[in-house]
C-alpha cells in the first residue's frame, strides 16, 4: 500500500482523522462542550473507525440543536422582562406625578387644550393601564389628598383645607378613591393614612368649647385651657410630650403646672402658690438630707417605690429639700439653692425637683430674706452688698421728699421701683433675685442709675424740693445740704442735717435738738408759773 493511502495507522490516515474533525465541527472552532463528546487520544493509540466517526457527527449536531434551544429560550426571557418592566414603569407614570417632569406635564396640558392624540408625538403618547388599576379622571383631586408624589407638599398632616365643608368634601373624595383602588395595595393604605389625618383635623375644628371649660379649678390649682398649639411643652404628670394641634392642654395660672385634659383628675398635689401665700420662707439649711429609709424607699411626692439600685424607678435627690424623688417627679432641672446662696455666697444651680423648682420659681421674687439676722458676716466679705445698702438707704431718705412734691407725684418717680418695691420701703429685706442681680453686678447699675435720677430731681430740676434742704447749724458756711449726700451726717432724734466733720467735731451734739429741749422746759414752766399766780 502506497504511503498516505489512507490506512488507519499511516500518516494519510492520521490526516484524513484530521479532515474529518474540521468538517464536523465546522468554521467556527471547537465547540467547548463539544470537546467534552470528543476525548482525547492517547500517544501512540490508534485511529479511531468511520462508525465512532458517525456517533461524533450525530452528538455535534445535538449539540448544536440543544445550544439553539438555550439561546432562543434566553432572547425570550430578556423581552419578557423588558415587557414587564415596560408596564411597571407605565403604571407607575399614570399613578404618580413627578412636578420635574416637564414633557408629561406639557402633554397633559396639551390635551386639556384639546389637542388630539394623533397629533402627539411617539413619547407623549398616554400610557396605558394596566388591567385591576382603576383611571383616576381628576388628578387635582389626587394631588390634593396628597395620594401622589409632590416633593413641596407640606408635612403629612398639614392639608390646604382650613374649614369644615372643604374637610368634609375632602374626607368624601379620599373615600372614594379607597374604595377604587385595589385592595390590600400600598396606594390604598397610603390613602387610608391620609383619611384618618383629614378625620383628625375635622374632629379638631369641629371640638366646641363646651366639652372642656375654659378654667378648671382643682386642689388650689385654677388651670386655663391653652389656645397655643405650636409650643412644645411637657406634661407634669405623665412626663408626656403635649401635641398642642390635637390634644386640649392645661396651665394652672398660680404656679405654672402644665397637663393634658386627660390627666387633670388624676392630679395629687396642691398648688405650691398656696404654700407661697401661707408660709413664705425658704429651707436655709443646705441639703438636709435624712436618707431613703425616712421615707420607706419610696418618691417623696407620689410615694412610687425607689432605691439607688434595684428597681426600675432611679432615685433622684433634690439639692433644695434634701428628699429623694422618681424619674417623673425629678426631671433634673437646676435652680440655684438660697442656702447655699446666703451662707457660701454660691450661684452654682443644682439639681431639684419639679414641685421645687416650681416653688423657687415663686419665690425669687419676693423680699423674705433678712440678711442681718440670717449671716451678718457676710456684708465683711461682699463689697456689693455694703454699696447697695447705702444706696438703698438714700432712696428711703429721699422718699419723703417724693410724697410732698407735687412734680415728683405727677413724673411718678417713684416707680422707676416698682419690680422692687421693698426697696422703698425698708433697706434690710432682700430676695433671691437681688442676690443674683448683685453677684452678676446688674443691680448696682441699675439702682445707681436710679440714684442719680432722683438725687438730681430734687437738687436741680425742683425748687420745691431744694427750699427743703438744710444749712448746717455748727459752721452756718457752705451749700444746701441734703440727708442723702455723702458727706453729711444726720442726727437720728430730730433728722438734722451737718457736716460730718462739724458733727463729729462738735461731739455730736446737735443744736437743733438743744433748742427743742429748751422750748419744752419753757412750755412746762409757763403753766406751773400761772398756777402759782
Amino acid at each position: 500500500m502506497a504511503p498516505g493511502a489512507g490506512h488507519p495507522g499511516s500518516a494519510g490516515g492520521r490526516g484524513a482523522g484530521r479532515l474529518t474533525r474540521h468538517r464536523l465541527l465546522g468554521d467556527s472552532g471547537w465547540a467547548p462542550g463539544l470537546a467534552l463528546l470528543l476525548p482525547s487520544r492517547p500517544q501512540g493509540a490508534s485511529l479511531p473507525s468511520l462508525q465512532h466517526h458517525k456517533r461524533m457527527e450525530l452528538a455535534c449536531g445535538q449539540w448544536h440543536l440543544w445550544s439553539t434551544h438555550c439561546r432562543q429560550y434566553a432572547e425570550l426571557r430578556t423581552s419578557r422582562t423588558a415587557m414587564e418592566y415596560d408596564e411597571k414603569l407605565a403604571r407607575f407614570r399614570q399613578a404618580h406625578l413627578n412636578p420635574f417632569d416637564k414633557q408629561l406635564a406639557g402633554g397633559q396640558h396639551e390635551r386639556k387644550a384639546g389637542k388630539d392624540p394623533e397629533d402627539l408625538s411617539p413619547g407623549d403618547s398616554p400610557v396605558e393601564l394596566s388591567h385591576g388599576e382603576p383611571e383616576f379622571h381628576c388628578p387635582e383631586r389626587v394631588m390634593d389628598l396628597g395620594l401622589a408624589e409632590d416633593h413641596f407638599s407640606r408635612p403629612v398632616g398639614m392639608f390646604l383645607a382650613s374649614d369644615i365643608q372643604q374637610l368634609r368634601q375632602a374626607i368624601e373624595e379620599c373615600k372614594q378613591v379607597i374604595l377604587e383602588l385595589p385592595e390590600h395595595s400600598e396606594k390604598q393604605k397610603d390613602a387610608v393614612v391620609r383619611l384618618i389625618h383629614l378625620r383628625l383635623k375635622l374632629q379638631e375644628l369641629k371640638d366646641p368649647n363646651e366639652d372642656e371649660p375654659n378654667i378648671r379649678v382643682l386642689l388650689e390649682h385654677r388651670f386655663y385651657k391653652e389656645k397655643s398649639k405650636s409650643v412644645k411643652q411637657t406634661c407634669d404628670k405623665c412626663s408626656t410630650i403635649i401635641w398642642g394641634l390635637i390634644q386640649t392642654w392645661y396651665t394652672c395660672t398660680g404656679c405654672y403646672y402644665r397637663c393634658h385634659s386627660k390627666c387633670l383628675n388624676l392630679i395629687t398635689k396642691p398648688c405650691v402658690r398656696s404654700k407661697v401665700s401661707h408660709q413664705a420662707e425658704y429651707e436655709l439649711s443646705i441639703c438636709p438630707e435624712t436618707g431613703l429609709d425616712s421615707q420607706d424607699y419610696r418618691c417623696a411626692e407620689c410615694r412610687t417605690p425607689i432605691s439607688l439600685r434595684g428597681v426600675p424607678s432611679e432615685a433622684r435627690q433634690c439639692d433644695y429639700t434634701g428628699q429623694y424623688y422618681c424619674s417623673s417627679c425629678h426631671w433634673n432641672d437646676l435652680a440655684v439653692i438660697p442656702a447655699r446662696v446666703i451662707h457660701n455666697w454660691d450661684f452654682e444651680p443644682r439639681k431639684v425637683s419639679r414641685c421645687s423648682m416650681r416653688y423657687l420659681t415663686l419665690m425669687v421674687s419676693r423680699p423674705v430674706l433678712k440678711l442681718r439676722e440670717i449671716n451678718p458676716l457676710l456684708f465683711n466679705y461682699v463689697e456689693e452688698l455694703v454699696e447697695i445698702r447705702k444706696l438703698r438707704q438714700d432712696i428711703l431718705l429721699m422718699k419723703p421728699y417724693f410724697i410732698t412734691c407735687k412734680e415728683a407725684m405727677e413724673a411718678r418717680l417713684l416707680l422707676q421701683l416698682q419690680d422692687r418695691q421693698h426697696f422703698v420701703e425698708n433697706d434690710e429685706m432682700y430676695s433671691l433675685q437681688d442676690l443674683v442681680d448683685i453677684n452678676i453686678g446688674r443691680l448696682s447699675c441699675s439702682l445707681t442709675e436710679i440714684h442719680t435720677l432722683f438725687a438730681k430731681h430734687i437738687k436741680l430740676d425742683c425748687e420745691r424740693c431744694q427750699a427743703k434742704g438744710f444749712v448746717c447749724e455748727l459752721c452756718k458756711e457752705g451749700d444746701v445740704l441734703f440727708p442723702f449726700d455723702s458727706h453729711t451726717s444726720v442726727c437720728v432724734d430730730c433728722s438734722a442735717v451737718f457736716h460730718r466733720d462739724c458733727y463729729y467735731d462738735n461731739s455730736t451734739t446737735c443744736p437743733k435738738c438743744a433748742r427743742l429741749s429748751l422750748r419744752k422746759q419753757s412750755l412746762f414752766r409757763a403753766p406751773s408759773a400761772e398756777a402759782e399766780a
